[in-house]
């Protein structure tokens, strides 16, 4: 039992070379920056900047995961628009300065509500009408985006200072950012739901092998739509701690963010093609991209530079996981062709 938990921690060659990557750059930034990298002010700041891109990358999992060249491209657009809508509604209903707590509770509430329901706009058409996923999210992103800019002229939308909501982002637990905090509860929560519950498991398959998953009775116009739904989901919380980190909602808030959140999905390992993906491979391929962000900028060096190493780490990354891909298929045909060998 103990050596199948030690081959189940450290069998993954993606996970380990990314533990192996966020040590050796933890290692480098505390050389170079004389200890500064991991003080708490640098630390926290680091991880309340994490939360954005990052729940942005798990969006970017769930589609890709569903197969068929799934992808959502639409997660920038959707976490802008979620959180102006919510910054134009609710000071018209609640009071910030009378009810803090109702204002938080209604602003969040909005904000999840326009990401549930651009999600399954995104899925309904997917699963539906049949249109490509790449040009359906790419479609979804103009009309977010197109709103966004209708309701507010294209100028930024002011959120007035509430503590509850501003602390989502700006503020700390035990001094930890409230922002990971979330961030990580999504984690487990997803981690969670992709290995332990049937639906995990249909999306799996069904990213693997779509016609075993069709003869298997998955039903996959609902499956598409839920991971769809749930894209959306992650593209609103994100939108939800940028507007409580800034207080203001603008329609071209992290443009950058969506080449980076894909990043770091295929640089956790998550197979474009569907159907293998590791939610803690993400996670930690999102904390190599922050730790090398927050050392360039504690350095001084060009964000240039920066995309560089970026570029090279997902060089390197898809490397390993090809590797591992090749000797799993070698492995595979090997034994195959053990077994039809005469003894």
């Amino acid at each position: 039992m103990k050596a199948s938990f030690l081959a189940r921690c450290f069998g993954d060659r993606q996970l380990n070379f990314l533990l192996a990557v966020n040590l050796l750059v933890v290692l480098v930034a505390i050389a170079l920056s004389h200890g500064q990298f991991v003080g708490i002010d640098n630390l926290q700041s680091m991880g309340s900047q994490l939360p954005e891109v990052a729940l942005l990358a798990l969006g970017i999992m769930l589609s890709m995961l569903s197969g068929n060249g799934g992808i959502d491209l639409s997660g920038v657009g959707l976490a802008n628009l979620s959180g102006m809508i919510a910054a134009l509604i609710v000071p018209h209903v609640v009071s910030g300065d009378d009810s803090p707590a109702l204002y938080t509770a209604l602003f969040c509430a909005i904000v999840v509500g326009m990401g549930l329901l651009g999600g399954l706009l995104n899925g309904v058409v997917i699963a539906r009408l049949g249109l490509t996923p790449i040009l359906c999210t790419l479609g979804t992103q103009l009309l977010f985006t197109g709103i966004a800019v209708a309701l507010s002229n294209g100028a930024s939308v002011h959120v007035d200072y509430v503590e509850p909501l501003a602390d989502i982002s700006n503020g700390t637990f035990f001094q930890v950012p409230i922002s990971f905090l979330l961030f990580v509860a999504v984690v487990i929560v997803l981690g969670w739901l992709l290995r332990r519950t049937p639906f995990g498991l249909r999306l799996y398959l069904m990213g693997t092998n779509q016609r075993a998953a069709f003869y298997a009775g998955i039903p996959r116009a609902r499956m598409l739509i839920t991971t769809y739904a749930m894209c959306g989901v992650m593209a609103s919380l994100a939108g939800l701690v940028s507007v409580s980190h800034t207080l203001s909602a603008k329609w071209d808030y992290g443009n950058s963010y969506l080449l980076i959140a894909i990043l770091i999905a295929v640089m956790g390992g998550v197979n474009p093609s569907g159907g293998y993906g590791r939610i803690i491979c993400v996670f930690f391929a999102a904390t190599v991209l922050q730790f090398l962000s927050s050392l360039f900028n504690l350095m001084g060096v060009s964000q240039f530079f920066g995309d560089c190493a970026w570029g090279f780490l997902l060089l390197l990354s898809l490397a390993f996981a090809g590797a591992e891909r090749v000797r799993s298929i070698f492995g595979i045909g090997a034994a195959q062709g053990a077994r039809k060998r005469p003894g």
